[in-house]
């Protein structure tokens, strides 16, 4: 039961993928760790240039032997309206004080054809660098993109929220998809549909896609061991994609008070913001979202937030101060545990083995 479809065409021996975290927390050991357990590591490289990416691309293969895989945000249209930006870094402004920063005289904000090109940068990077496995968060890519990937044999996932964009990322030519129920940590995928049309549960969200697509199903959102494994398989699903549980573990790139504040989380402090980056995401309540929270409506959209808000975050963290860093977060935190890899897979296995063939 525990290899399957998916399992051959990923050239995994477990139907596991670690969810591609971006910011740091894939870390190059993190990702050969998982791979070297039998699952699928993943680069979160959505912020990530050309140049870093390269890096750890190699410094991975020095790790493993096994396949690994990359994720890329796929880039959509936005717009950049001074008095947006104004107003919102005005907005900012009172939390840039309690951390005793300055307003960034130069800030860099993106602008959408450099977004778009850093993505193609992205992508040759993977071609030239032979990764076997790219996967896509915040829509697909044209079908210019999944044609040049395919040519090279490098397999495509694609992530979606409801069944319509399950169908869209088949039809587009992805190989497998990974459906995001509404539990998942950090960013929804949703690409098709506004933010709160995404947020269907897992257990519902599953079985209805499986109806409707013939590529196989990747579950994803509060899973945290062999139960949720299981669980997913009975409900059609070919493997799972689990970012939190992963996030905790020792090989980890995530900030130490990141990894304690979801070891002593409740699973009723995990809400839903658009605060930190503009587009709605899933973690631990604190201080930052409190105080922004009537003002969400009026935020940019992703990813200029994200760029007004990131020396905030990053010296949040520098100040080992939970209330204004992102702990993005799903919503299972009771389930987390500061362990290996190694670990996390070993009582997983043996879970999911004991409840498909009870003692």
């Amino acid at each position: 039961m525990l290899h399957n479809e998916m399992t051959d065409l990923l050239k995994i021996g477990y139907p596991i993928i670690q969810a591609p975290m971006a910011g740091g927390i894939t870390t190059s050991k993190l990702v050969a760790e998982v791979s070297n357990s039998g699952g699928l590591g993943t680069i979160g490289a959505g912020y990530m240039t050309p140049i870093q990416i390269r890096e750890q691309i190699r410094e991975i293969k020095q790790l493993t032997s096994n396949h690994f895989g990359i994720n890329l945000f796929v880039p959509n249209n936005f717009n950049n309206m001074d008095h947006e930006i104004e107003a919102a870094s005005q907005l900012l402004q009172p939390i840039r004080d309690q951390l005793n920063l300055q307003v960034e005289d130069r800030l860099e904000i993106p602008k959408s054809n450099d977004v778009v090109k850093t993505f193609n940068e992205q992508i040759k990077v993977v071609l030239e660098e032979k990764v076997p496995i790219c996967t896509f968060t915040f829509g697909i890519p044209s079908i210019e993109v999944v044609a040049e990937l395919k040519r090279n044999n490098v397999i495509l996932i694609g992530t979606a929220t409801n069944v319509e964009e399950a169908v869209e990322n088949e039809e587009r030519g992805m190989d497998i998809v990974v459906v995001q129920g509404s539990e998942a940590g950090g960013h929804r995928g949703n690409f098709l549909n506004g933010s709160p049309e995404s947020l269907i549960g897992l257990m519902s969200l599953v079985p209805q896609v499986v109806d409707e697509v013939n590529i196989p199903v990747i579950a994803a959102g509060g899973i945290m061991d062999g139960r949720g494994l299981m669980a997913s398989i009975c409900l059609g699903a070919q493997g799972v994609q689990m970012g939190t549980a992963f996030l905790t573990c020792v090989e980890s790139g995530a900030h130490q008070v990141h990894k304690e504040s979801v070891l002593n989380a409740k699973e009723d402090q995990i809400v839903l913001t658009r605060a930190f980056s503009g587009k709605l995401a899933r973690g631990i309540n604190n201080k930052f979202i409190l105080e922004m929270q009537k003002h969400e409506s009026s935020i940019p959209d992703f990813p200029v937030q994200n760029a007004l808000t990131q020396s905030i975050r990053k010296a949040s963290a520098l100040q080992n101060n939970q209330e204004f860093m992102s702990l993005w977060s799903g919503q299972s935190p009771r389930l987390a545990e500061n362990q290996t890899v190694k670990t996390l897979f070993n009582k997983m296995i043996a879970e999911a083995q004991n409840i498909f063939q009870p003692i």
